[in-house]
């Protein structure tokens, strides 16, 4: 599967994207500060709360655990290069290419970093941009967004909870009853049939 190289995508391309909702992005929040300075802060022992699934996708109520804080070291060991790019540098995939496009199997979609249930399959539809969208989260507490301001353009990013992993973007232009487009990343998901437990 491709995916947009970090530092080489020419403008033209992120233009052309832009053009159907989703284009690759590339900030990152921990710009300028040494790998030791990082990881010394995110060392510290951070707790954040999220809503525990059953296998089947029932709420069970909102939990409290670690949250997942690795070295880049410990990622690229635990990701392939596809998901490293898009969860931990904030990476696009190319439209039409993701695992999870077309899939409209019953199901939990996890995040791939940390297992955490962030969507799932009874709130996913065909948005024809070519990513896997959806109309709503699993939970609120299980995802949150960020302001972009990346390619000229004022968008709204989505991350795990859990271990901040770039998931993709929320747009305004989706299906009733919330009227909003959560275009993902198939390499930032793993998907959970009812009953089975998480991929990872």
């Amino acid at each position: 599967m491709a995916v947009f190289p970090r530092r080489a995508l020419p403008f033209a391309v992120g233009a052309c994207f832009a053009a159907i909702g989703c284009v690759p992005y590339q900030r990152t929040k921990e710009e300028g500060m040494t790998p030791e300075k990082r990881l010394a802060g995110a060392r510290q022992p951070v707790q954040v709360r999220v809503m525990d699934f059953s296998p089947g996708g029932d709420p069970l109520g909102p939990v409290t655990v670690d949250k997942v804080v690795l070295s880049e070291a410990e990622w690229r060991e635990q990701l392939t290069p596809l998901s490293f790019e898009v969860l931990r540098n904030k990476g696009t995939e190319v439209a039409f290419t993701g695992k999870y496009n077309k899939h409209y199997e019953p199901g939990l979609y996890r995040c791939r970093g940390c297992g955490t249930v962030v969507f799932l399959s009874g709130t996913k539809f065909d948005s024809r941009t070519g990513w896997p969208s959806f109309w709503t989260p699993a939970a609120a507490e299980n995802v949150y967004t960020e302001a972009d301001s990346s390619y000229g353009m004022v968008r709204e990013e989505v991350l795990c909870r859990r271990c901040d992993g770039h998931l993709g973007h929320v747009f305004p232009d989706g299906p009733p009853p919330t009227g909003l487009r959560y275009c993902l990343n198939s390499a930032a998901l793993d998907f959970s049939p009812p009953g089975a437990g998480a991929a990872r």
